[in-house]
């Protein structure tokens, strides 16, 4: 009953099969590689690790590069606190504000709220 399912075109377990050693070609032709480079000249010249000096005895220009980013961040800061606009001098406003001042801001808009609230009550005669 189990031979129902089973076609004799079905090839058998891989594991039944007999290995091979490793490292052994499979018998079959490779996988195509790519061709090796004609000159390797890559050992003429071993490059440079990084923070090392020149031969005039300069960094490459990575204090010259610091530099400029530390100008371009300054200028950046300097810019942004200049052009603030409504929202951001409201801010800076809010952020100076003592915490007294800030109460006396929140008592003056309740005690608004009420005197609405009062008028709105003595329209409608209750």
């Amino acid at each position: 009953m189990g031979n129902i399912c089973s076609r004799s075109s079905n090839q058998g377990d891989p594991f039944n099969q007999p290995g091979r050693v490793v490292g052994t070609s499979s018998g079959g032709t490779a996988a195509p590689r790519a061709p090796l480079p004609a000159k390797t000249n890559w050992k003429a010249t071993p490059g440079r690790t990084l923070g090392e000096s020149t031969a005039d005895g300069s960094t490459g220009g990575t204090d010259e590069a610091r530099a400029n980013a530390a100008i371009a961040a300054q200028k950046r800061a300097e810019s942004a606190s200049a052009n603030k606009g409504k929202l951001g001098s409201k801010l800076a406003a809010q952020k100076a504000q003592t915490q007294a001042q800030t109460l006396d801001q929140v008592s003056r808009t309740e005690r608004a709220a009420r005197d609405v609230d009062g008028v709105e009550a003595a329209r409608r005669w209750e």
